[in-house]
């Protein structure tokens, strides 16, 4: 059996040495960088060869790739790199690199056409000045065959750890077993489904009801279709932390973590009777979290390069050994990774991004695929990876694309940052300023739409950006410092400008002066409406995967919006509950809409009361915003001074967030105010009599504001159904994944109150969950 690797992949692991040092940054983004080889292809002749597909084998070792030119006339290979600012600045670990990089493929193709020699060229081009930097060697093919040969030694220990790893593995998923006596009612045919989707290397949409055991359900056939597709990896993806949880849960159940699953029961899980033994029995499946680099840093107030963070220098001295203890080690939830890299002092985020080119089950968040700087989706390319995507809560996906794909520029906090610019960027800035500053007095408005994209301002911010990285190679930039903040907005603006469409739209929204300021700024946003175009090449690229969520609902919203594969069946599981389990009433009489809201108060404070005392338990009641929570809160607690309650703040962090969901003990009773589609509203488990009802105070409709309106004509224009899909359909779907925390088990029983007189509107029952019972209406 021989191992396959990309030459980058083979020079990343053997070539690397020295410092981490990400001074020489921020690197162009890859749609320059396809341009800036276009560009040196097109100034050569018209015999040279462009993208030369190359390979070649050392003992079990199969290396390949593509040499970016070859000029036959001059015999010259030639391996481009793009790059922003002073060459001359470039960390020397990385210039070695590039050499190793065009040498082994200086070896492929002197073996290919049967050259002695060869001229080997780095060709580095400026994106800002288009110029070319060339260096080049005459080497022979004897030299080059060398760096090759030395280059493989050092990695076919590893290459053969990783395929005896492999054949483990793969033994181990052919054999494995579901790790419960018994599926959950609907939980076999997900799991049935999911296999199917894989195997036929085809998308699935999959509306599967909370509490079926989604998690499980879909990672079990996922990796028992491993082996036979085969697949080198499973990404795990979520919008949220709770969803990484229950995947660790999961895998922890299969027998991924090496030791026997304590503390977590079946209901957890999404299963019945647990199997002790199929559980216990260890998986060589190596698992790896993901974690954000803001919160795994250890020195945020430090420039990643070795001459400012101790985990920086000496980074990849280091690693061999932290990769070792690494793999040994197989379970890398935070916590794991964290500790290991500490031990070999390395950088933790880094050591992640390292690992997950080894880990075979990878769980993190959905930007790791989707948006602009997809780490995972880029090492897939690069290393031409059979790929299975498990998208969780795939529901959220449209915002979240959103946001990937846009851009917002704030005047506010660049004035801020204006006073404490150091001298040589006082100038490039400047005139960013005063192009930003004409570009907010063009109009009286608050709020007005571009025709057309600011190109001056975009012309400024480029140069601005080429200067603060200029200045950065030389001075250190700590992660969280405002020019570092600016400097990474401005490149993301200039990168979504690139790729602006009729799925965008470009608005100013004027700014208030303040103190002395004679003049408002402008905040200035390129606003992705459909992350479809965006997301599509995302879905392809992946062997096949599955997007599963409870509210994935109506189809075409989703297959419009999200770009989905047009052969991607949708398919929707019927729930293992029964409308016995769940009583929902609806206040016909009762409006909660933004005028209304004063007059709703002791009305919305008397219901909740009045159905605690029917049945005293725990409940949790959602409202559009956190004003409105306070309001009817503070409302209960004078009217019904003797009912326990708690409300959600605004920026709780992990311990808050645990103190609240704790106040949910089993026998308990109060109620818990918190606001719909936010962090309780979706992702939490809370099953039996930890929380026995659900107050819906709202549609979740978004607030009707001109950003909102300007989506909802573009959303008209493109589909017909603008105030469906700007306003309705989202704001349902936050309702019923709200109102879906009631019922998590088939023993639960609840109650949920729609607190609005247009729930009863045919419409909005229409996307209710088909299990729930008829609503009672009063």
């Amino acid at each position: 059996m021989s191992y396959r690797i990309a030459v980058r992949a083979l020079c990343d692991f053997a070539a690397k040495r020295g410092d981490l040092d990400l001074r020489f940054t921020p690197s162009p983004s890859a749609q320059e960088g396809i341009a800036g080889h276009q560009l040196v292809g097109e100034r050569r002749g018209e015999r040279y060869e462009r993208e030369v597909a190359l390979r070649g084998s050392y003992r079990h070792l199969e290396v390949r790739g593509r040499a970016d030119g070859y000029d036959p006339v001059a015999n010259r290979l030639e391996e481009i790199k793009t790059h922003r600012g002073d060459l001359s600045r470039q960390p020397a670990n990385q210039r070695a690199l590039h050499w190793a990089q065009a040498k082994v493929y200086g070896h492929l193709l002197c073996v290919e056409r049967g050259l002695d020699q060869l001229t080997v060229a780095l060709i580095y081009f400026d994106i800002v000045s288009q110029r070319e930097t060339p260096l080049s060697e005459s080497c022979s093919a004897d030299e080059l065959r060398e760096v090759f040969e030395t280059l493989c030694q050092a990695f076919l220990a590893w290459a053969q750890q990783e395929l005896a790893h492999r054949r483990r593995r793969d033994r181990a998923l052919q054999a494995l077993r579901f790790p419960f006596a018994g599926f959950r009612d609907g939980q076999r045919p997900l799991a049935e489904t999911v296999y199917k989707s894989i195997h036929t290397r085809r998308w699935l949409m999959l509306q599967a009801p909370t509490g079926i055991g989604k998690t499980l359900g879909t990672l079990f056939p996922m990796l028992k279709a491993m082996p036979g597709e085969p697949l080198d990896k499973i990404f795990f993806l979520t919008a949220r932390n709770t969803g990484q949880r229950l995947a660790l849960d999961a895998l922890r159940s299969l027998g991924a973590e090496r030791q026997r699953l304590e503390g977590a029961g079946p209901d957890e899980l999404g299963c019945d009777d647990i199997d002790i033994d199929s559980a216990a029995e260890a998986v060589p499946l190596r698992v790896l979290t993901l974690t954000s680099r803001d919160k795994a840093c250890e020195h945020p107030d430090k420039a990643c390069h070795g001459d400012s963070c101790p985990l920086a220098a000496g980074f990849y001295d280091r690693l061999p050994a932290a990769r070792v203890a690494a793999v040994e080690r197989g379970w890398l939830d935070r916590a794991g990774l964290r500790e290991i890299a500490l031990g070999h002092q390395v950088c933790p985020y880094y050591l992640g991004q390292e690992m997950a080119r080894w880990a075979d089950v990878v769980i993190g968040d959905v930007n790791y695929w989707f948006d602009f700087h997809a780490m995972l989706y880029a090492l897939s390319q690069q290393q031409q990876w059979q790929v299975g995507l498990l998208v969780d809560e795939a529901h959220n996906l449209v915002e979240r694309g959103r946001g990937m794909y846009s851009a917002t520029l704030d005047h506010a906090a660049f004035r801020r940052l204006k006073p404490t610019l150091p001298a040589p960027l006082r100038r490039p800035l400047s005139r960013v300023a005063s192009v930003w500053q004409a570009l907010a007095e063009e109009s009286d408005v608050e709020y007005r739409v571009l025709e057309t994209l600011p190109g001056k301002l975009i012309n400024a911010l480029q140069q601005a950006v080429s200067q603060i990285v200029e200045y950065q190679s030389e001075q250190p930039i700590a992660l969280d410092s405002e020019l570092q903040r600016f400097a990474f907005d401005a490149q993301h603006f200039c990168r979504v400008a690139d790729m602006f469409g009729d799925h965008s739209i470009c608005d100013v929204t004027r700014q208030s002066a303040r103190g002395r300021q004679r003049n408002a700024g402008a905040r200035v946003t390129l606003r992705n409406v459909v992350p479809a175009p965006f997301l599509a090449p995302r879905f392809a690229a992946a062997h096949g995967g599955a997007l599963f969520s409870a509210t994935l609902a109506p189809e075409a919203y989703y297959r419009d919006l999200l770009g989905v594969p047009e052969g991607a069946p949708w398919v929707s599981l019927a729930s293992p509950f029964r409308d016995s389990q769940l009583e929902v009433q609806i206040a016909a009489r009762l409006s909660t809409r933004y005028a209304d809201r004063e007059a709703s108060l002791t009305p919305l404070a008397d219901r909740i009361a009045e159905q605690f005392q029917a049945r005293r338990g725990n409940y949790l009641a959602f409202f559009s915003s956190f004003a409105y929570l306070e309001q009817v809160a503070d409302r209960l607690a004078e009217r019904h001074p003797q009912i326990p309650l708690w409300r959600q703040a605004s920026h709780m962090d992990d311990d808050a967030r645990e103190a609240f969901l704790g106040r949910f003990e089993t026998s308990g009773e109060g109620v818990g105010f918190a606001v719909l589609g936010g962090i309780f509203g979706e992702g939490i488990d809370l099953p039996g009599d930890r929380l026995i009802g659900a107050f819906v105070a709202t549609l979740g409709l978004p607030q009707v504001n001109p950003v909102n309106e300007q989506m909802r004509a573009r959303l008209q224009a493109l589909y017909g159904h603008g105030y469906d899909y700007a306003y309705f359909f989202p704001g349902m779907q936050k309702v019923v994944q709200a109102a879906g925390r009631v019922i998590r088990s088939g023993t639960d029983e609840g109650v949920i109150h729609l607190l609005d007189d247009r729930f009863a509107k045919r419409e909005s029952q229409a996307l209710l969950p088909a299990w729930w019972p008829k609503p009672i209406t009063d």
